[in-house]
Parts: structure tokens; C-alpha cells; sequence
């Protein structure tokens, strides 16, 4: 990597020894190079981008070689090494140039087919290519970043939204957050993400229009951490008084820590995947009680739902994604730093394979939950025009060219046949400055002041001047981790060799907390011992300081006295998403130097105080650092301008813009009406919806028992068949009716002996104890039901249990299993049906129709749902799905219209095993916009596709949030393997038996191609997981269920 001091001196050497080396055993690349600078070469085309550890190690090892023989051997070695180097980049370079040209013509292939669906002419407005055009909301880039142009407007905008009373959720997972005395830097998952988080919370909370925050983390119970880390709740009090007005009983910013995961282990983010259910069914509770007692607040008794829940990170957009879902409310979404670039990163570096970067950093399954986030959020927001461009277009879900072309129908009204893309939405941190106070004085007026009384200096100060030996001269600062990313060693080689910036100025490094170089990581100490040997071989002693301890709240101190020297801040990292070190640099009047890949363009066109440079250019660097020291007058200058446009980098300015972003979002929450004065005890709530209201969700009433698709289609003159629809519908509200008319009267005067009988209410599953959901997949579930029943057979008299069916079953094939199996329906009291894009629960009036659909699932789980533009394109995949056979082609998927619905299209597979995997299936619908969840089932036989949210373990929530369904006393019974959906019913706070021998070879298909393996997001030593003995039988099931403490010995 360019500024590796070690590489050009290794390489000199070997030039040095060349006489020594026999020419018939020379380096093979310096052999045939002939005249050629190789320190040049090397550094600039072979180690760039490589982690080149092992290489110094050898080249440290031969430097302290004393035999000339054994020396040049090393360093012979030592070449042919670089050699092999130099191919290996070659051949990923070669690699990467293959992936970009398979994205882009697969990214092209579903741009031509998503736009010929899309039938109407392309206007003007849809035209074009260039990237510039296509970011969020066709913000051009060369515009400034919207801004609030005064005070006044500020007032205005603020008296708007007082009548407002908002409640937002916040998630950050990983890391160690509290609101005082963060960590940061104590590792690599407590960085800036978490001081963001926190302040944005407390910002939000004291916002006009904004009644509460929830910032949502994991609770931390460990010896290894404080204890301020287990506390369940944490309020964020505003930073100034202003925030205090009008406060009510539960207003304001808070953290609340949610319990997932090894209750007394802290882990880092890369083993947090296994718990993320846990953590969304716990959320889910918190925020249910938490609107309960909002709405009795300020919400005249009725529930105050989120208005956005605010993923920050990958891990925090797949819960986000999954509570979004659960609550039927906006999402949005943060994602900090991205997954694929990453994965790109790594993989340049050579240093590790793609299996190995896999396990390391669980990378596709944080792809995948980035995809998920897409997928779900409203809006994605970034902090710089740079993410966009460069790091989100290089996922499926995100593509600006159709997005522009999409956004551009929507301004005309006209259909994007079921696509949809999410808003990217650029807002730049903010800061608060009403504390920071710029210094106008000097050095010598300080001192002077000093000594006549005034309050003595910082202590940091102290620490940072003992340093210097002159400390008055100007001072250049560098704020950062020692991580290879920072190119803090460039910083110091460029300063080490530009004698006129020595005379004029001093260096400090201000590279985090250590207390022994031996106790840090290795990437950590190897950068920071280069630093020491770079200050060594300058000659630098007196000149440079880089202390070992510093508080975060000595950090504006530092600035201070940066400023106070008239000194410059330096930012030279290779590449920065963002840069807020920039702005707080700028706040207390210091002009800054910054590399020019990333977030700092975007906060040097706006605050225009200092300087942008190439962070590999050396002499780029020392030149512009020296530009600002030595000329006084430009120095004046871009402090001057810092000062004078920071306020647009003010918190309030931030949360401004992110709360219209918010209000930009199409309202959404749970769409039943609740009775919260009878809640306690009524069974149900009245459905209070017109024939007219029903049609207007679009619910799916085609719940007849033959499965008929015909109702309600279109006519051959493309008219719909009204009165067959409207009949259609009236008998669904009839027998809907049917089964809550009686449920007025409080639940004690219900007959307690007759609760299967017609006199109880309705749905039965508010009554039970437990409810044990069976979602056994393939071909085992009737011999899984029966002995299951079996061993609660007890339970099951007693009615204080109830039962669950969760399967890909439509419900023509469910009744046929039941009728088959000799089954009554009213043994369950739900059937959750096409892998979760239905839900019915067991009918009192089982002669009529022995099914009830819930009206407003469909409503609660249609957000995104492609509708006939899903259907076609994935009619179009099916066909193109084909077995060649001499002249013939045989068609391996075939559409399955008959038993398809309205929320869920079925596919029949002919041939199991030549099928693409899911996971492709998925990336062709993304690659299109579509939004939905693709789910291979029944041994691989059938495809489903419903929903993007709609799932059988958010089926599961859903019952929750609408009957009070106690997830923590829900048993979910699977076999060893199953659907693709499979993964998501074993996590949760629920408790899961899988069944040993059941489903164990047969869907194995079905998983071999995942992108990341099942212990990556199951976590099998859950204590709330257990797995009976091998095609177990009833008596040893129940002993399970003993162990789970489910049922009593």
C-alpha cells in the first residue's frame, strides 16, 4: 500500500545487494524487467491494495539477517513472492472485471424487460443515463444540500409542527451505547455509528412536533462491560434547556435495551445474526406497550403507532425490515457502511478467499440483510452522494436509472405495474454547536492570561505540548483509529520529508486509547509501529505527539488548542463515507485538508474552508498542508468561511430534513379498529368495515373450498364480473359476521365447559395457555400431526392449549389434507396457508364453511405487493426455465394458476433438482423492482411467491399484535429441514422442537445453494430450541415439551 515506508526500503536493499546475487539465481521479475523503477512498480502496481503483513515480517526477518548467503536468500525469496504477487492481483483484477460485467448485463437485461412491461411510451422525462440525474428525487449534483436559510424559517417551521405528536424508533444493535461517557473506539463495533445514533435520538426528542424517541440496542449484562450497559432503560436528556419545554409523562429521547442473545457474553456484530428474531419479537412487545400508553397520553385512548421505525446498520435494517412488517409502519434505513463494498474490498486485498472472508465477517448474510432493507424502507438514508453512486448501485435492489424512470411515471399518475424503489435521501450529519466556542486570541495571549489567574488549561493540553519542543508553532491534526483505511502513515512520511513544513508547524496523532502496543490488534499495533519508525527515521522527536490516553470529552479541547496555534485538521483517509471529524474541525475554527474520495467533496462544497488532495499523493498532501500553515491570509479565510456555514451542518437543520423526509412517507399502521376499554377481555373487535372499504384493500376472498380463481375476472370484453364478485363478498362479510356477532358480551359469561362449542368466542386462541404451531414441511406432516396430538392429547380435552397449522399449503390442498387425515378444523384454531400469505381461523359454523379468512391480514402484508406486473414477469421466468432435448424444450416451471391467489402465485417445479436456487429467483424480481418473497416448497415441488413481509413467522406476530397472542408461550414444531422459509420459525422468543428424522433428507436440495449456511442465522444452543431423539414417539415428545418447561412432569 502507497506510504509503506518498509517496501521502498526492502526494495532498495535489494537493488543494493544486486552485485552479491548470481545472475543465474537473480529475481526472475528483475531479470526480465531490465532498467524499470521497481520501487515504483512495486509500490504503486503490485502492493497497492494488498495486505502485504506477511511480506514485512519476511522482509524484517532478512534485514536482520547477518550472513550475506542467507540474506540474499531471503530477499531472493522475498521476490519471487512479490512475483506471485503481482499475478495473484492480476488475477483478481481479472475476476472483478468479470463480476461488474456480469452485473451490468444482468442489471441492463432487467432494465429493457422491467420498461417493455411498462407498456405506455417513455416520455423525455424517462430518458437518459448519466448517474448524476438519478439520485434522490433528482437532486442535481452540483446544487447545494437544502438548506434553512435563517432563523426565522427555522421558527416558522417549528410552529407547524407543534400539533404533532410523533413517535420514532431508532434501532442500533452492535456496540457498547449509553447516552454519557461512550466508549468510543474501545473496538471496532463502538465507533462514530453509535455516538450518531445517540445524538440523533436526544436531537429528535426535543424536536417540535416529535413526542418520543426509542433508540433500541441489546441489553449487555456482562462482567467484561459496565453496568450501566444492562439497564433497561436510559433517558436522553436534551443538551440545553430549550428541549425541556412542554414535556410529557413519557416524552422525550430514550435507549432501550432489549435482552438477546447469551445474556452474559459480549459479542461482536458478526455473532449478533443468530438472535436477530429474538431481538424483533422483543421489540415488537416493547413497542405494542409502548403505543398502549402513548394513546392514553396524547392519543385520546387510541394506540400511538411509530410513524418510522430507523434501522442503522445491516444488522438493525433486517429487524427493522421484520418489525416494519409486524406493525404494518414506514421503514428507513442507515446503512453506515455497506456489505458488498466491502466484499470487493476484501477481495482486491487477495489476502483471503471468499469462503474464508465469509466466515470471518458472515458478508452475505449481511448482503442479504441490506438486500431485506432495500427491499423494505421507504427511504434510504446516506450521508453523501458518493454511497449512492458508488457503493448502493452495486446491489440488485437498487438501480438509479429505473428508479428515475419509475419516479417519473408516479409524477405522471401513470403505473409502474407493481415496482417500486426505494427514495435515497442524502442528509449529512448534524452536530450541536451552541456549546463550541471559536478562540480568537493566540498562544502568547493565552500563556500571558494564564499567568495572571485565569482557569489553568486543559489537562489534555499538557499532555499533547510536552510533545513539542517548540509549541507555539502551528499545529496539524489528525483525529483517528491507527487502521490502514486512515493512511496515517502517508500523513507522516509527507510531513517527514518536507523540511519547510517542519519549521513552520508540529504534528499529533490523536490514534485512539492503548496502554501496551502488545495488547492491540495486530493491524492496529503494525500500523502504529510503522508510525514510530517513520518518526524515528525523520528524525521527528519534538516535532510529532501522539499520546496514549485522551476522554471523549477531551476531544473540542484538542480542537481548541489546534486553533489556538492557528494550526490545520487533516482528514487524509484513502477513502471516507462521510467525515464529521471535518465538521467538528470546522466548528471551532480550524481549516481543513481532506482526501477527495467521499463524504468530504460534499462538505468542502458547502463549507468551502480548506483544501481536498489525492490521499496517495505524498507530495499532494505536504503541499497543501504547508499552503495553508504558510500563507496566513488564506488560513483566515477558510476559517472564516467555516465558521460562517457550519450552522448548515446543525443538528436542528439535520433533524429538520429528516423529519420531512419522514413525513414524505405514506402513513401505515395496523388497519383494525381496537376496543381498548374491553381489551382485557373481549375475544374480538368488530371488523366495522363497509362492502365498499373491503373492496377497496383488494382483500382476498376466493377462500371456497375448490380453490376456483375464476371469480371476479376479468370478462372476455375485459369487464368484471360485478354480481359474482359482490355475492362473493357479502357472503365473506356474512360469515366473517357469523363468527363475531356474539362476541360483545365479556368474556365471563362464556361458558368455560363449552369452549369448542358455537357458544365460544371468537378466535378461540386468546383463551389457550399455550399454542403449539406445526410447521413440519415434505411429505411427513400427517404422521408429525398425530403424534403430536397424541402426546397433548390431555391438554388438548382440557382446551387449555390450542393449535396452529403454518404451511404452503393453499386451502383447497389444506382441506383435502384435513379431510384425508380425518382431521376437524376446529381442532386448530388457525391455518396459516401459502407459506404465509393467508390466514384463517377455524369456523364455528363448520357446516356452511369451515374456514374464516381474516380480512385484514391481506391489508396488514400487501405493502409492495407487484400484483399482475409480478405475475406476468414471473410467468416470463418460468418459461425461460427450459431442459433441451434435441429440438424439443422441456418446460421445468410451470405457472399454477388454479391454486395460486391473490397474495400468493404458485409455481409447479417438474424437475426439482434443475431448478435455479431461490436465491436467483430473488435477484431477478430485485434486479426489476419487484418487492416480494420467493419460497421453494414441498420438497422443492412448488414455488411460492407472496408478499415481501409476509412470511409464516411474521403470520405469527401478526397474531400477536392483533389477538395478544403471547409469543413467549408458542411452541413451533419443524423437522430437521424444510421450506426456504425454514430459518425464520426456529428463531424468536417462542420455544422450537425440531423433529429428528423428520424432513431430513428430502429439502436438503433445497438449502445446499444458500448464500450463507443455517448456523449463521440459527443459533442451535438456544435454550428455547431442543431436538428429540431420532422419529421419537409420543411419550418422548412430551418429555421434550417437560424440558422446555412447557409441560408439568
Amino acid at each position: 500500500m502507497a506510504g509503506n515506508d518498509w517496501i521502498n526500503s526492502y526494495l532498495e536493499a535489494i537493488l543494493d545487494v544486486g552485485p552479491g546475487i548470481d545472475d543465474a539465481k537473480s529475481s526472475l521479475l528483475l531479470r526480465e524487467r531490465g532498467r524499470f523503477s521497481p520501487t515504483r512498480y512495486f509500490v504503486e502496481e503490485v502492493i497497492t491494495g494488498f495486505d502485504e503483513t506477511d511480506l514485512h515480517r519476511s522482509w524484517a526477518r532478512a534485514q536482520a539477517t547477518r550472513s550475506p548467503q542467507e540474506r540474499n536468500t531471503r530477499l531472493e525469496n522475498l521476490c519471487w513472492r512479490i512475483w506471485n504477487l503481482a499475478r495473484q492481483k492480476k488475477q483478481l483484477e481479472g475476476e472483478q472485471a468479470q463480476r461488474m460485467a456480469k452485473r451490468r448485463l444482468e442489471r441492463e437485461r432487467g432494465r429493457r424487460e422491467a420498461v417493455a412491461d411498462m407498456s405506455e411510451d417513455l416520455s423525455e422525462g424517462e430518458e437518459g443515463d448519466t448517474v448524476g440525474d438519478f439520485l434522490a428525487h433528482g437532486e442535481s449534483n452540483r446544487g447545494r444540500l437544502p438548506r434553512i436559510s435563517s432563523v426565522e424559517t427555522m421558527e416558522a417551521w417549528a410552529s407547524q409542527q407543534k400539533e404533532k405528536k410523533w413517535y420514532i424508533v431508532l434501532i442500533s444493535l452492535h456496540g457498547l451505547i449509553r447516552g454519557e461517557n461512550m466508549e468510543l473506539g474501545r473496538d471496532s463495533d463502538t465507533g462514530g455509528q453509535v455516538k450518531y445514533v445517540v445524538e440523533l435520538a436526544r436531537a429528535l426528542g426535543s424536536m417540535p412536533g416529535v413526542y418520543r424517541v426509542d433508540l433500541l440496542t441489546r441489553q449487555v449484562s456482562s462482567l467484561e462491560v459496565d453496568w450501566s450497559y444492562g439497564e433497561p432503560t436510559e433517558m436522553l436528556p436534551p443538551r440545553n434547556s430549550e428541549g425541556l419545554n412542554e414535556m410529557g409523562e413519557s416524552s422525550g429521547a430514550y435507549i432501550i435495551r432489549i435482552p438477546f442473545g447469551p445474556r452474559d457474553k459480549y459479542i461482536p456484530k458478526e455473532l449478533l445474526w443468530p438472535y436477530l428474531s429474538e431481538f424483533v419479537d422483543g421489540a415488537l412487545s416493547h413497542i405494542i406497550q409502548m403505543s398502549k400508553v402513548l394513546g392514553e397520553q396524547v392519543g385520546g385512548g387510541h394506540p400511538v403507532w411509530p410513524v418510522a421505525i430507523h434501522g442503522h446498520y445491516a444488522d438493525a435494517g433486517d429487524s427493522a425490515a421484520l418489525l416494519s412488517g409486524a406493525l404494518n409502519v414506514p421503514m428507513l434505513f442507515t446503512g453506515h457502511s455497506l456489505g458488498r463494498d466491502k466484499l470487493e474490498q476484501l477481495l482486491r486485498q487477495g489476502r483471503l478467499s471468499r469462503d474464508e472472508i465469509n466466515s470471518t465477517y458472515k458478508i452475505m448474510r449481511r448482503i442479504e440483510a441490506e438486500e431485506i432493507s432495500l427491499d423494505a424502507s421507504e427511504t434510504v438514508i446516506t450521508s453523501t452522494r458518493q454511497e449512492i453512486e458508488e457503493q448502493w448501485r452495486l446491489y440488485d435492489g437498487f438501480d438509479p436509472i429505473l428508479g428515475r424512470k419509475l419516479r417519473a411515471r408516479i409524477r405522471r399518475n401513470v403505473s409502474c405495474y407493481g415496482r417500486f424503489m426505494p427514495r435515497m435521501a442524502v442528509i449529512p450529519p448534524g452536530m450541536e454547536f451552541h456549546h463550541i466556542v471559536p478562540h480568537d486570541g493566540d498562544m502568547d495571549g493565552e500563556m500571558e492570561g494564564n499567568e495572571d489567574g485565569k482557569s489553568p488549561d486543559p489537562h489534555i493540553w499538557g499532555e499533547i505540548m510536552r510533545y513539542f519542543t517548540n509549541p507555539r508553532k502551528p499545529m496539524i491534526l489528525a483525529l483517528a483509529r491507527p487502521d490502514p483505511k486512515k493512511n496515517l502513515m502517508t500523513l507522516v512520511k509527507a510531513f517527514g520529508e518536507c523540511r519547510p513544513l517542519q519549521e513552520l508547524a508540529n504534528l499529533t496523532l490523536i490514534m485512539g486509547n492503548r496502554d501496551d502496543v502488545d495488547e492491540m490488534s495486530s493491524t492496529s499495533a503494525s500500523v502504529l509501529l510503522s508510525i514510530l519508525k517513520l518518526i524515528d527515521k525523520y528524525d521527528l522527536y519534538g516535532q510529532v505527539a501522539y499520546p496514549k490516553h485522551h476522554k471523549q470529552s477531551d476531544v473540542p479541547d484538542i480542537y481548541r488548542l489546534a486553533a489556538k496555534t492557528k494550526g490545520v485538521f487533516i482528514n487524509p483517509a484513502f477513502i471516507e463515507p462521510f467525515g464529521l471529524t471535518l465538521i467538528e474541525a470546522a466548528a471551532h475554527g480550524l481549516p481543513i485538508v481532506a482526501t477527495r474520495n467521499g463524504g468530504p467533496v460534499d462538505i468542502h462544497r458547502v463549507l468551502d474552508n480548506g483544501l481536498l488532495v489525492d490521499p496517495h499523493n505524498q507530495q499532494s498532501i505536504a503541499d497543501a498542508l504547508l499552503k495553508l500553515v504558510a500563507d496566513k491570509q488564506l488560513w483566515s479565510k477558510c476559517r472564516a468561511n467555516g465558521l460562517k456555514n457550519i450552522h448548515l451542518f446543525s443538528r436542528p437543520e439535520h433533524c429538520k430534513t429528516y423529519l420531512t423526509k419522514i413525513a414524505s412517507c405514506k402513513p401505515r399502521q395496523p388497519r383494525w379498529l381496537r376496543n381498548d376499554d374491553d381489551d382485557e377481555n373481549s375475544e374480538s373487535d368488530s371488523p366495522n368495515d363497509s362492502l365498499r372499504d373491503i373492496q377497496d384493500i383488494s382483500l382476498n376472498l376466493k377462500f371456497s373450498l375448490d380453490g376456483d380463481k375464476n371469480v371476479g375476472k376479468e370478462n372476455g370484453d375485459g369487464s368484471l364480473d360485478l354480481d359474482d364478485r359482490k355475492s362473493k363478498l357479502e357472503t365473506a362479510v356474512l360469515s366473517w359476521s357469523r363468527g363475531v356477532q356474539k362476541t360483545t358480551q365479556k368474556s365471563g359469561s362464556t361458558d368455560k365447559g363449552d369452549q369448542n362449542s358455537g357458544a365460544g368466542k371468537f378466535p378461540a386462541l386468546r383463551r389457550r395457555k399455550y399454542m403449539f404451531v406445526i410447521a413440519v414441511d415434505c411429505g411427513a406432516l400427517s404422521e408429525s400431526v398425530k403424534r403430536i396430538f397424541d402426546a397433548l392429547e390431555k391438554e388438548k380435552a382440557e382446551g387449555s392449549i390450542g393449535f396452529i397449522l403454518a404451511t404452503s399449503f393453499n386451502l383447497s390442498e389444506l382441506h383435502s389434507f384435513l379431510v384425508s387425515e380425518r382431521l376437524n378444523p376446529i381442532d386448530f384454531d388457525a391455518f396459516i396457508c401459502n407459506s404465509g400469505g393467508d390466514l384463517y381461523y377455524s369456523s364455528l359454523h363448520s357446516d356452511e364453511n369451515p374456514f374464516i379468512v381474516d380480512l385484514y391480514y391481506h391489508s396488514h402484508i400487501e405493502y409492495r405487493w407487484g400484483g399482475e406486473g409480478l405475475r406476468k414477469t414471473l410467468v416470463r421466468w418460468a418459461a425461460s426455465i427450459t431442459d433441451k432435448k434435441g429440438d424439443d424444450k422441456e418446460h421445468i416451471v410451470v405457472e399454477d394458476e388454479k391454486n395460486s391467489a391473490d397474495y400468493c402465485y404458485s409455481f409447479k417445479v417438474c424437475r426439482p433438482g434443475v431448478v435455479p436456487p431461490v436465491r436467483e429467483l430473488r435477484k431477478v424480481m430485485r434486479i426489476q423492482a419487484l418487492r416480494c418473497h420467493v419460497i421453494y416448497c414441498q420438497n422443492g415441488s412448488k414455488i411460492n411467491v407472496i408478499p415481501v413481509l409476509a412470511a409464516r413467522c411474521q403470520a405469527l406476530r401478526y397474531l400477536y399484535l392483533r389477538w395478544g397472542m403471547d409469543l413467549s408461550k408458542v411452541v413451533v414444531f419443524v423437522g430437521e429441514s424444510g421450506d426456504t422459509d425454514y430459518e425464520g420459525l426456529l428463531g424468536g422468543v417462542h420455544k422450537s422442537v425440531i423433529l429428528k428424522g423428520v424432513c431430513s433428507g428430502e429439502s436438503s436440495q433445497l438449502h445446499a445453494n444458500r448464500s450463507y449456511p443455517l448456523t449463521d442465522v440459527v443459533a442451535f444452543d438456544n435454550p428455547n430450541l431442543i431436538q428429540t431423539s431420532e422419529d421419537c414417539s409420543s411419550a418422548e415428545l412430551r418429555e421434550s415439551l417437560e424440558k422446555l418447561g412447557v409441560l408439568k412432569s
